[in-house]
């Protein structure tokens, strides 16, 4: 990528490395939670351009090189980013057609609050080798899982905990995981093979992380009857509640199983979503944007919802940003990958690699390297 062979010394290397983590740190320091609402972007830019400058002053590349280099790592990222928008479409399009709030309905009325938490796992870990997506995963039963377990009075980091646990876990070792078949080629090893090796270390987690979440669930305080069956009410009170919805969730499963396209099944997906909100609810879309049910969907689609309830908690819950939720986390992939771009044609990285391939005596030391 550039036309200057010479690598930076490891010390002029890692510099950009030092400055983005002290500027990291100051950053979520000064913005807190707030730190990636753009903060955190800046701070990668501003980190990028230090590279620039090390670059062409004391090393002669020029600026066309980094160009370049950004460029083409941008270019690398754009399928992620279309699924991260599809990701953030469907999310909406899910709650407002009634889907996710048909799963939290029936899910509640199925899953008792004492294996909750080890269910929730186990569930978004078989959904997530299932689709080979952890993100999908999240996005689509795990809201559902949220919503179950708000009702029945757990706190949201021990479902969060739950539902990534198991949904990374199943994209580890999923054939259909993009990374774990990525894994296997580069390296020339059979993906089976690859997998099977792979369990030595994930089935251990896995059954660490089900056995705290047993034991949470059994010790936790949860909601008494009365208010799940408040909570229940409340949802068949605000949503046209029916098994037809449940279409949506086996009809995506259906096309993930025919191994269609991600970018594919989350459009189509969420079109479908569409379609069974102005069926079943219509009411709903009257809410969100008047007496204009073609702009409901829409803003379900792309931009934030607010669905009022009589349950503040379910409120909270049905509430979605559509796409529009997903451009923080696209913004941040964007000034990452111009970071990396940066780094690349800066051949810092090649002088950080040097570095550690120094250390390599043998098996121990390259993993460690790695």
């Amino acid at each position: 990528m550039t036309t200057n062979k010479k690598t930076p010394s490891a010390l002029l290397s890692l510099l950009p490395i030092i400055v983005l983590v002290l500027m990291l740190v100051a950053t979520v320091r000064t913005y807190g939670s707030d730190s990636l609402s753009g903060a955190s972007q800046v701070t990668l830019l501003a980190v990028s351009a230090i590279c620039v400058l090390i670059g062409t002053c004391f090393l002669r590349i020029p600026w066309k090189d980094f160009e370049n280099a950004i460029t083409h790592n941008i270019s690398s990222v754009t399928s992620a980013i279309l699924i991260l928008l599809l990701i953030g479409a469907l999310s909406g399009t899910w709650m407002v057609s009634g889907v996710v709030p048909s799963l939290i309905y029936y899910g509640i009325q199925i899953i008792h609050p004492d294996i909750f938490l080890a269910s929730t796992c186990i569930i978004s870990a078989i959904v997530s080798v299932m689709t080979g997506s952890s993100w999908t995963t999240i996005a689509t039963i795990g809201i559902a899982l949220m919503g179950i377990g708000r009702a029945q009075g757990f706190d949201d980091g021990w479902i969060a905990g739950a539902i990534i646990s198991g949904a990374y876990f199943g994209d580890k070792i999923s054939p259909l995981s993009d990374t774990t078949v990525l894994a296997s080629g580069a390296v020339n090893v059979p993906l089976f093979k690859h997998i099977r090796y792979m369990l030595i270390t994930t089935i251990p987690s896995l059954s660490i992380a089900l056995l705290i979440f047993a034991i949470a669930g059994f010790v936790q305080d949860t909601n008494s009857t009365h208010e799940i069956s408040l909570f229940t009410a409340t949802i068949k009170d605000r949503f046209c509640i029916t098994p037809w919805l449940l279409l949506v969730p086996v009809l995506t499963g259906f096309m993930i199983a025919k191994r269609l396209p991600p970018v594919v099944t989350l459009f189509l997906s969420t079109l479908l979503a569409v379609i069974f909100a102005l069926i079943f609810q219509q009411q709903v879309l009257h809410d969100i944007a008047g007496d204009n049910l073609f702009k409901g969907a829409m803003q379900s689609i792309y931009g934030s919802t607010s669905i009022p309830t009589d349950n503040p908690v379910l409120t909270s819950l049905v509430a979605t940003r559509g796409m529009a939720g997903m451009m923080g986390t696209i913004w941040l992939i964007i000034c990452a990958m111009c970071f990396g771009g940066a780094m690349e044609a800066g051949g810092m990285v090649r002088g950080i690699t040097r570095l550690f391939v120094r250390m390599i005596k043998g098996r121990t030391s390259l993993v460690a390297s790695t």
